[in-house]
């Protein structure tokens, strides 16, 4: 087996991908997965991208808009996105999210 099947959470290197926005991501051959936590009142602009995304709230409170609907979004809910839909958030409170995203995110690749 070539790669490493067992890890520590603690060696991904955490990187401010936006301000406020402190992520840990894993690249699989067909997903991105980012483990962000993310700082009361930081705001991810309205974007798109040209993959399927789901967002978990894993702790906190995150207002999500997709689309144009908005919805806060706390412990336990998650959001599927579709492709090319513009969306954005912010963190009412500090947050813990997982997002997965299919195909990988190239350009989440350092």
């Amino acid at each position: 087996m070539d790669n490493k099947v067992f890890n520590q959470f603690a060696d991904i290197e955490t990187r401010e991908m936006t301000p406020g926005y402190f992520s840990r991501i894993i690249h699989t051959a067909g997903n991105t997965i980012n483990f962000l936590e993310v700082k009361a009142g930081a705001v991810s602009p309205m974007h798109q991208h040209i993959n399927h995304q789901c967002a978990f709230v894993i702790e906190g409170q995150f207002e999500l808009t997709v689309d144009g609907v908005s919805q806060i979004l706390d412990t336990g809910t998650y959001a599927i996105i579709p492709p090319n839909v513009i969306h954005g958030g912010r963190a009412i409170t500090d947050c813990k999210l997982v997002d997965i995203f299919d195909p990988v995110r190239e350009d989440f690749k350092f």
